[in-house]
């Protein structure tokens, strides 16, 4: 059984992801050490900041490989109260809006833009 768990990004800069998210997700981490900073969000989602360079400390180079810089490595699915009002805070947080809030073929209500690492962040108001 999986008691519990977080998601960790791999952030170019600690510190700015840092300062980007608490704005976002307008709560302060939990944990801010160097090499790792944690935000609770929600029921129990644990999002997880951590340097590349100290990923690759841990797993190596040969695991860790540079990436296109403009390719999306992940996306981040927040469901919300109001996904306009978070949205539009990340994107002067400093995201690059991508997709409006608009409804999806899934039925959720969704907007979408990249973090300043190209992680996809979305903001949706549940259909369901």
């Amino acid at each position: 059984m999986i008691n519990s768990g977080m998601t960790i990004l791999y952030v170019s800069d600690q510190k700015a992801a840092r300062v980007f998210y608490q704005s976002v997700l307008q709560t302060k981490p939990t944990l801010d050490v160097p090499g790792m900073t944690e935000f609770r969000i929600g029921n129990g989602l644990v999002l997880g900041l951590m340097p590349i360079s100290g990923i690759k400390q841990l797993l190596g180079d040969e695991v860790i490989q540079e990436h296109e810089p403009t390719t999306p490595r992940a996306e981040l699915y927040f469901i919300v109260d109001d996904a306009k009002r978070y949205l539009d805070r990340a994107i002067q947080s400093g995201a690059k809006p991508l997709v409006d809030v608009a409804v999806q073929d899934w039925g959720d209500r969704a907007g979408y833009c990249l973090d300043p690492d190209k992680h996809v962040l979305v903001f949706a108001e549940s259909s369901k």
